[in-house]
């Protein structure tokens, strides 16, 4: 008998891991699309001769789509489920990529690059809260953290594309068709998630909350098995049952606003400590540290590698040490590295490799923490009935702050200096540590209905 039950849960695990992989192919677009930027701002900079400001918004212009995606994610979700709307947001990313390759004007490209936002800023919500929903508690951060690892092998893949496209011909022909390539290499993924999409089943606590029970079952049994499958059905029914009133007063209810809280805080923080910053303008940093576009992009790929495996190492420690563990011991480390970062540029001795040693380390720690980290509590802090609303609200605000840094970091870097503008994300680093040891709890191998249960609790 327990040969069997080891041999259903094998089964069981495999069509879990199988479905969280499809929907964790939409990390794969965010971090292509977040990335693929890094490596053609330099051509269009030239192509459309855009000073710092407009560099700025070429960036930043994907985030304005995001935040409006993010923003009405959850109400979508809530009203068509899960997998309808990351079908639509897969769609939205085709038309964002092939848009962005084909302008003649800036402004065409800024439209377009928006139109991809709003798909980037869907599956940046859904994605890991699909995965949240349709996993075992004991698996849950592994199988949640799968979007981060698409995330950034996303970035990864981009900055080997961005490479060889550059590397293709002349300087005069990068500036004028090497960024389109670039942007419209997104299609190939694009068109992959939407088609594999078909193939996964919807959310079983969103059935559940349709009044859909019975093809929630179906999906729980082969995930959990019939004893367990049917008491979580039960459960789940038992948390719709205890909140009253509508959704939206759900969410500001005692308790479940300490949670909004919470999230919405360590979403921002994700941002504001400077990572996306480091991504979107490595090359560009690495020129002002003296670095030719070939050796800066080689060391941008780099950085892409060291992130890369320290998101694997997060996903295998995220269910053994738990999410508290891994937010302490990253932050402490980002503080670390920025104020050193920071005094390398004070001091003037950032020809060597001290500079890109402490920028790697600051990945490494990043990526091991805040990366995966925030979207795996994002994903399971919030009660069953607001959770699609609740985690809306919390990436639009993650969004909101990823653009309000990518907008500033150019104007910072030539007003303030790298030095001051270093220290000031490293000032966040250390903010983010001191929040998370006073009020983030630890949710490891808690179901999400437990984790629903402490929150009234308190």
């Amino acid at each position: 008998m327990s040969s069997l039950t080891a041999n259903a849960n094998g089964k069981s695990m495999k069509f879990v891991t199988l479905v969280s992989m499809i929907a964790a192919l939409g990390g794969l677009l965010f971090g292509f699309d977040t990335a693929v930027v890094s490596g053609a701002i330099g051509f269009m900079q030239d192509r459309f001769d855009l000073n710092e400001v407009a560099v700025g918004w070429a960036v930043s212009s994907l985030i304005i789509g995001c935040i409006v995606g993010a923003g009405f994610s959850g109400v979508l979700s809530d009203r068509f489920g899960r997998k309808k709307v990351l079908i639509a947001a897969a769609a939205l990313f085709i038309i964002g990529s092939i848009g962005s390759a084909i302008p003649d004007t800036f402004s065409m490209y800024i439209v377009a690059r928006m139109i991809g936002g709003l798909g980037i800023g869907i599956t940046s919500t859904l994605c890991p809260l699909y995965n949240a929903e349709i996993a075992p508690a004991k698996y849950r951060g592994r199988l949640v953290a799968l979007n981060q690892f698409a995330t950034v092998t996303g970035i990864f893949l981009v900055y080997f594309v961005n490479s060889g496209i550059a590397g293709y011909g002349d300087d005069a022909w990068d500036i004028a068709n090497a960024w389109r390539w670039m942007f419209g290499v997104g299609v190939v993924p694009g068109i992959i998630f939407f088609i594999l999409l078909f193939l996964v089943p919807e959310s079983p606590r969103w059935l559940i909350k349709q009044g859909r029970a019975e093809q929630a079952l179906h999906i729980l049994l082969r995930i959990h098995g019939e004893e367990e499958a049917r008491q979580e059905v039960l459960d789940i029914k038992a948390s719709f049952a205890e909140e009253k009133g509508s959704s939206l007063k759900e969410i500001f209810r005692p308790g479940i606003r300490l949670a909004l809280i919470v999230g919405v805080v360590l979403a921002v923080l994700q941002q504001v400590t400077g990572i996306n910053a480091v991504m979107y303008y490595a090359p560009e940093i690495f020129k002002s540290m003296g670095s030719g576009t070939d050796s800066s992009l080689l060391q941008t790929i780099l950085i892409g590698l060291v992130n890369f495996l320290f998101t694997i190492l997060a996903i295998w420690l995220i269910d053994k040490v738990g999410r508290k563990v891994l937010l302490l011991v990253g932050s402490s480390v980002m503080t670390i590295c920025l104020a050193v970062i920071g005094i390398a540029f004070h001091t003037g001795h950032t020809t060597g490799s001290l500079v890109l040693i402490f920028i790697l380390i600051y990945v490494a720690a990043f990526a091991v923490s805040l990366g995966p980290v925030v979207w795996v509590v994002l994903s399971e802090i919030f009660p069953n009935r607001v959770r699609g609303r609740a985690t809306a609200i919390a990436s639009m605000a993650l969004w909101i702050a990823d653009y309000v840094v990518s907008q500033s970091f150019p104007p910072m870097l030539e007003s303030a200096g790298p030095s001051v503008t270093f220290w000031i994300f490293g000032a966040m680093s250390l903010i983010t540590f001191l929040f998370t040891m006073r009020v983030v709890p630890e949710t490891k191998g808690k179901s999400l209905e437990e984790i629903e249960a402490s929150w009234n609790g308190k």
